[in-house]
């Protein structure tokens, strides 16, 4: 059994993959407590394997986001395994403070070590490095980390005024070290889910 907390269809809001239509299957429970987080992960429903396929069955998008909270709590081999056999293309958003089953298409590493005790991350390759910039933050410390892409996503702080500076900061970032593209929250700016 799996604790879900939502299984949903939408598009990718964030990162390289932003646009692209998937359907999002979101855990429940995380490791860390972001001060920053816009995600409601705290309750679920137990789900059987099958009753998950059954539902990301009901969507028609190849790409499959697993979420949450943070999936590396949870994820195995099992659901890996079920859903590329349904052919479908598993992405991940995690914090990185676990290791992850192998097989997953597409990993977004998201570090918050910035922000939280006990989150140093134990991944140290990804396909996506995406780094929550807050304007204070310096993402050449995690230069360590092998990534086909680096993005800095400003960081939402309820507040439009400062959220407006942190963006400016993260462009000018970015402008400076062509290596980082800027992720902006496309959902938000859409008011999509």
């Amino acid at each position: 059994m799996y604790l879900i907390n939502e299984i949903f269809y939408s598009i990718q809001g964030e990162g390289v993959n932003a646009g692209v239509p998937a359907i999002f299957l979101r855990f429940s429970g995380c490791n860390l407590k972001c001060p920053f987080c816009d995600t409601s992960h705290q309750t679920g429903n137990p789900m059987s394997l099958d009753d998950i396929m059954h539902e990301v069955s009901r969507y028609n998008a190849s790409l499959v986001v697993l979420t949450g909270g943070e999936p590396s709590l949870f994820i195995d081999d099992a659901i890996v395994e079920a859903l590329h056999n349904a052919g479908k293309t598993i992405a991940i958003e995690t914090n990185g403070t676990h290791p992850l089953p192998a097989g997953i298409d597409h990993v977004t590493l998201s570090p918050k070590d910035d922000f939280c005790d006990n989150a140093q991350t134990v991944i140290e390759h990804c396909d996506e490095l995406k780094i929550v910039y807050r304007g204070d933050n310096d993402p050449s410390r995690y230069n360590h980390i092998k990534a086909s892409h680096r993005v800095l996503q400003p960081c939402d702080t309820g507040d439009d005024e400062q959220n407006r500076r942190i963006t400016s900061e993260a462009l000018d970032y970015c402008l400076s070290h062509p290596q980082w593209r800027l992720s902006l929250q496309l959902h938000k700016i859409l008011n999509v889910r």
